[in-house]
């Protein structure tokens, strides 16, 4: 993780992914795969990365609620959202938030890079980038 992200992590408190993020990690990851078969994985997948607690599932949305506590105490609330693009292509979206004030130091962008890199490494060969 580079200095900028660290500086940038004093003030801010929240981060997230999509289409126009100049980061190139935090770009949306889209996959050729439906919708609901993403939604299995994707779910099957969080299910099993240690320190993450699925709080709330809702497929008809397709939206998954997590809970992470980080090592100083903080609560980071994230967001997984599968959206369907087209009947055989979705998209993956992340949004990670710290609860309380100040910045996160970039635990939220740490976050967001582990499910992704989780996430790839189970639909990698789905991957459409």
């Amino acid at each position: 993780m580079s200095l900028k992200r660290t500086l940038v992590g004093l003030f801010r408190s929240q981060d997230g992914t999509s289409d126009r993020a100049k980061d190139p990690t935090l770009k949306t990851r889209y996959y050729n795969l439906s919708k609901d078969k993403a939604w299995d994985e994707v779910s099957a997948t969080l299910k099993k990365i240690p320190g993450f607690k699925v709080l709330h599932e809702v497929q008809s949305v397709g939206e998954i609620t997590l809970e992470k506590k980080t090592a100083f105490g903080r609560t980071l609330d994230i967001t997984v959202s599968v959206l369907n693009t087209t009947p055989v292509r979705c998209a993956v979206d992340l949004y990670s938030a710290s609860r309380g004030s100040l910045g996160d130091l970039g635990a939220n962008y740490r976050v967001i890079q582990r499910l992704y890199g989780s996430l790839d490494k189970k639909l990698g060969k789905y991957r459409a980038d």
